[in-house]
């Protein structure tokens, strides 16, 4: 069995539990709710910061839109008390659970104990960021806050690429995640993730199925994986929305003009040359370089705010073919 290495975080989180605390990594922060409603019969969520969902409709709903097969090895994050895992386990070949709970971990251990679902659940014990994940085809989880953006990007970078994901998050991020171009929400996460994946918004969750009720709203996404994947470098594709996402309803042109933007075109062009043997002129002017690559590509005077998938993807071949890389 794969083992996780153990971290503690000051606020244990869980599946069934929404996480709170001062944001990390850029992420939105779950606002506390720890002063209302009832105190959780189990743990201390007072002290803890957790919101354990406790409406078993909403439970049974995450499970079914995972369109489970009876030969699926489902990998859950943070079961906490074991609200999913044990709607899960009847419907799956096995589930694989991450937790960085000792506490929570045992709480779905007992649950199943003496069962015959006993034999089909694995605990991980450990912080899922760092763990080394087994096989698996399916992904449930109710997802902290603090690992939502590393969640995310872990499951789309596993191999053999899984089938289907439903998550769990604050709704703004499930907002951001699924947003449209051209949409208030849309923005750099949106265009990385949907690159690579199928994005959809399949249910909101009320405060109300949450003990004690959080200050925020949550929503659950279904993500499935492109199969197969389209041949791009991650880091070339997020190299460029770095760029131009910055200034997102800024003119493509103007976002090239920023700071840094063409010492960085430069460098990455002369690197390139240098690989492939090509000799660059004493005359040569990056800025013309760059001005000739977006005009003949129609995005000079596009804007991020606007512009879909396909559209930069487009951008980005039209700046590589001229050995320009943002990697």
């Amino acid at each position: 069995m794969p083992k996780a290495t153990s971290q503690t975080f000051s606020r244990p989180h869980a599946a069934n539990a929404r996480p709170t605390g001062p944001p990390k990594n850029g992420e939105s922060s779950t606002a506390a709710g720890g002063a209302a409603g009832a105190r959780n019969h189990l743990f201390n969520t007072d002290r803890f910061g957790q919101h354990i969902l406790t409406n078993p409709l909403v439970a049974q709903g995450i499970v079914d839109k995972a369109n489970l097969k009876p030969t699926d090895i489902v990998l859950e994050v943070g079961p906490g008390t074991g609200n999913l895992t044990v709607r899960i386990l009847p419907v799956s070949r096995k589930v694989v659970a991450v937790e960085m709970d000792p506490r929570m971990a045992a709480e779905v251990t007992k649950r199943v104990l003496g069962k015959p679902e006993q034999k089909k659940l694995e605990i991980i014990l450990g912080d899922f960021v760092k763990a080394e994940l087994p096989y698996f085809d399916v992904c449930i989880s109710n997802t902290p806050y603090q690992i939502s953006s590393p969640l995310v990007f872990k499951l789309l970078s596993h191999r053999p690429i899984i089938r289907t994901a439903v998550l769990m998050f604050q709704r703004e991020f499930a907002l951001r995640l699924t947003a449209p171009p051209g949409t208030k929400s849309w923005c750099r996460l949106a265009a990385n993730v949907q690159l690579y994946a199928r994005v959809e918004h399949i249910m909101k969750v009320g405060k109300g199925n949450f003990r004690p009720p959080p200050q925020v709203e949550s929503s659950v996404v279904r993500m499935s994986p492109r199969d197969p994947p389209p041949p791009v470098k991650f880091e070339e594709f997020d190299g460029l929305n770095r760029v131009i996402f910055g200034r997102m309803n800024k003119t493509i042109r103007a976002n090239f003009t920023a700071r840094g933007v063409k010492e960085l075109c430069e460098r990455n062009y002369r690197t390139t040359c240098a690989e492939k043997g090509i000799i660059v002129p004493d005359e040569f002017d990056i800025k013309e370089k760059v001005e000739e690559i977006l005009v003949g590509a129609g995005f000079a005077d596009s804007r991020a705010a606007k512009m879909d998938v396909n559209d930069l993807l487009k951008l980005l071949a039209a700046f590589n073919i001229e050995n320009i890389h943002f990697a």
